[in-house]
């Protein structure tokens, strides 16, 4: 189970189980307190000097922030004694509902990818039944995957905004 606390088993005994978190997930994020955090953290993607996110932290010893670290350094929020594990803890210190705290944890530390498949070519004798072509996991540099961290963040929190005039319309 990773931090966003997101499974694929959602059990038999409830069918509907995964379109009622969808629903809301989509209600937080379109709400009033969702669409203004939103572009809250859009503003303050922009303003980072480096634009480089972690994952699997809302904040480190060195001052680098996931996308709702972000967040809360824009706040002045002290996210160093909440477990960023605790959804509910982050939720309410960042006054957010706790499935849009989960749906931005998701998004940001397992939709990017920290590796490559690479195919290698193993010369030498080998047993007959084996073959000389492997694929074997390279993993990215941090670094990159920061970058790349931030700019899918950054995309995804400006498609998740809703114009101004359809927002109106949203009680």
């Amino acid at each position: 189970m990773s931090r966003s606390g997101y499974t694929d088993d959602y059990g038999d005994d409830d069918p509907l189980a995964m379109g009622r978190w969808r629903a809301a997930v989509n209600s937080a994020i379109n709400g009033k307190r969702g669409q203004a955090a939103l572009r809250e953290t859009l503003a303050a993607l922009d303003a980072m000097p480096e634009k480089v996110l972690i994952g699997e932290s809302l904040v480190t010893a060195d001052g680098e922030f996931c996308t709702l670290g972000v967040l809360g350094a824009a706040r002045g929020l002290d996210m160093a004694a909440v477990d960023p594990e605790d959804w509910d803890a982050v939720a309410g210190m960042f006054d957010l509902a706790p499935a849009m705290v989960r749906e931005i944890v998701y998004e940001n530390d397992e939709m990017i990818d920290t590796y490559n498949w690479a195919w290698i070519e193993i010369c030498g004798p080998m047993r007959r039944w084996e073959s000389h072509r492997r694929n074997v996991r390279v993993d990215i540099d941090p670094a990159v995957v920061g970058r790349r961290r931030w700019q899918r963040m950054r995309d995804w929190v400006a498609a998740s905004i809703k114009p101004a005039a359809q927002q109106e319309d949203t009680p």
